[in-house]
């Protein structure tokens, strides 16, 4: 018997009997992966389409269904007419959003951080009945909201204007729920006290000591509330009148209903539809970094 195969015996040996069995035991589950694979190909697919039929023309669009792609520069000419259209109103829809969904989200971020760190490092009375009324407000659905802040907005004056938008947007009990459970996880209550010993003030640990902190789950708030308020339509279709102020969800549901008359505009909503995709794609690749800091720091903490 030749010396590598006399090493391969005594190696089988020499192994566990049930090694071979947990490896067994390892490999995933079929079923689990199936549904797991479906239910990937069901959220992709209507993006797959998407993509494709941006890059056919109006007569492709209609006259085919496939998600191959066309090569015959029907996405240049959808890009085209879309950024043309009535004097560039799809830009004005692109920045109206960014404007909507940014500013909002980082005021909301900011509200909702020192509120959650409040409810979470500070004893005082109602602090349990005010959390319960906030945890009543999670379950209230926001469209259900939007007459009534409307009816508010207008008797100040305000419907119809950017703040009419923005600032319905900025109390979201849900964000500071979470900030209240980001804040209790992350903040140790012995850095604070160590910092109050030293002379720091209450305003100076939130800032500078809990919202270092509590990074990781303020952006996560951030993208949660920035996503809601980017897909957002009730709210802006019933406090805004002026096309100019819409957002891309409205801006493109108005060319969708004026497509009834005139075809070619379809095009030009799934082209839309495709670039306000884009942005929100970016912002999940550029942020999820501080997702990987908080897997890493609950790791060394565990």
């Amino acid at each position: 018997m030749s010396a590598p195969a006399h090493e391969a015996r005594a190696v089988t040996a020499s192994r566990p009997a049930g090694t071979d069995r947990t490896a067994r035991r390892r490999r995933p589950p079929v079923l689990p992966t199936v549904v797991l694979v479906v239910g990937a190909l069901y959220c992709l697919l209507p993006l797959l389409w998407v993509v494709a039929a941006s890059t056919k023309t109006s007569g492709e669009l209609f006259s085919t269904f496939s998600f191959a792609p066309s090569f015959n520069g029907g996405i240049q000419e959808n890009l085209h007419d879309l950024v043309t259209y009535n004097d560039g109103v799809f830009v004005r829809w692109m920045l109206n959003t960014l404007l909507y969904a940014g500013v909002g989200a980082v005021l909301t971020v900011v509200i909702s951080a020192a509120a959650g760190y409040a409810l979470a490092k500070y004893t005082f009375r109602g602090r349990e009945l005010l959390f319960k009324v906030i945890l009543a407000g999670v379950l209230v659905p926001q469209i259900a909201l939007a007459i009534p802040q409307y009816l508010l907005l207008s008797r100040i004056g305000m419907a119809g204007s950017y703040w009419s938008v923005l600032l319905p947007s900025l109390i979201s009990p849900f964000s500071i729920y979470l900030c209240r459970v980001f804040a209790a996880a992350a903040v140790p209550e012995q850095i604070l006290e160590a910092g109050r010993l030293d002379g720091a003030g209450e305003y100076r640990l939130f800032f500078q000591v809990g919202l270092r902190l509590m990074v990781p789950g303020l952006v996560t708030v951030f993208l949660l509330h920035f996503v809601a308020i980017w897909n957002n339509f009730m709210l802006p279709y019933i406090m805004l009148a002026d096309e100019r102020m819409f957002p891309v969800t409205v801006g493109l549901f108005t060319l969708l209903n004026r497509g009834a008359g005139q075809p070619a505009l379809y095009t030009m909503v799934i082209t839309g539809s495709l670039l306000s995709v884009l942005p929100l794609m970016l912002l999940f690749l550029l942020l999820q970094r501080y997702w990987r800091l908080d897997v890493l720091s609950g790791g060394l903490k565990g």
